[in-house]
């Protein structure tokens, strides 16, 4: 994994028999990436040469109603997850640049794109379309997509097989807690609703990004504060959530008292950041048990 690309300081960790090697390295870009984790590969003897990798997967985050299941990655595909950009700004782009790099360095492998949004093609217009005028959903394709579908599949799948069950006989609610956090119904091993919505923002509280919020806030914020529609984005992406609220870190264990020694007014906003995200998973749970 590296981490905190671009930043001075980066880091890339492997993971070898169960054992965690981290180093801090000077991580630019993608191709950077792709270079350190081909060395590192060949440093713990789990190749001898890069054209013993056949295959390559990636998570993708968005894939629209463009790709329903996972494809094949030609220069057209990539042109299209980069143009899928706008349904989750955070992500595709970078993905983009990472299948880019692997295509660079490793051309005879196949590159696989898998897509968190389509194991979310299953839900109803009931639950995907907002209450807008049809065109912008004909035009702009605005709707709901959900994320996270890659890891929700699994688990619905692990959960039945604990349980003993066909996940065709199972009623499920999957709560993907991490920096991002999604909580999905699944029916019947399919996607019957899920919290994120046009992009990976909304839904409930997470760690930096807001969830949902009442539209008319974003232009009367704006107006108050004097910014523009791109610095809004940055607000609600990147200083909202666990972090806008406790003012303190996007990181919940920063926010628990028994693993951090808060005080006062910064306990007080820890304290009801936690209790926020707690609310909202209620929230999104309570509406998908019936």
């Amino acid at each position: 994994m590296a981490d905190r690309v671009g930043l001075d300081d980066s880091s890339f960790t492997i993971k070898v028999n169960g054992e965690k090697h981290q180093e801090k390295i000077a991580i630019s870009n993608s191709e950077t990436v792709v270079t350190i984790l081909l060395k590192k590969l060949k440093k713990y003897n789990l190749m001898d040469d890069p054209k013993e990798i056949i295959g390559i997967g990636h998570r993708i985050v968005a894939g629209g109603e463009e790709f329903k299941d996972s494809a094949l990655v030609d220069q057209e595909t990539l042109q299209k997850i980069y143009d899928l950009k706008q349904y989750a700004p955070l992500h595709n782009a970078v993905e983009a640049d990472v299948i880019k790099a692997f295509m660079k360095f490793l051309p005879d492998a196949a590159e696989v794109a898998v897509f968190d949004t389509s194991f979310h093609q299953s839900l109803d217009p009931v639950h995907y379309l907002y209450s807008l005028p049809y065109k912008y959903y004909e035009k702009y394709g605005a709707r709901k997509y959900g994320a996270h579908g890659i890891s929700v599949r699994y688990i619905s799948q692990k959960a039945a097989q604990i349980l003993n069950r066909d996940i065709k006989d199972l009623k499920l609610i999957v709560c993907h807690l991490g920096s991002g956090a999604s909580i999905t119904a699944v029916k019947n091993g399919k996607s019957y609703d899920t919290s994120m919505g046009f992009t990976p923002v909304a839904g409930i509280t997470m760690s930096s990004r807001s969830g949902d919020v009442d539209p008319s806030l974003l232009p009367f914020i704006m107006k108050k504060e004097d910014i523009n529609i791109d610095q809004m984005m940055k607000i609600l992406y990147h200083k909202s959530g666990l972090l806008g609220i406790s003012g303190i870190s996007p990181d919940m264990r920063n926010l628990r008292s028994n693993m951090t020694p808060l005080k006062g007014e910064k306990k007080a906003r820890a304290d009801l950041a936690r209790n926020i995200f707690i609310n909202r998973i209620i929230r999104y749970v309570g509406s998908y048990i019936l």
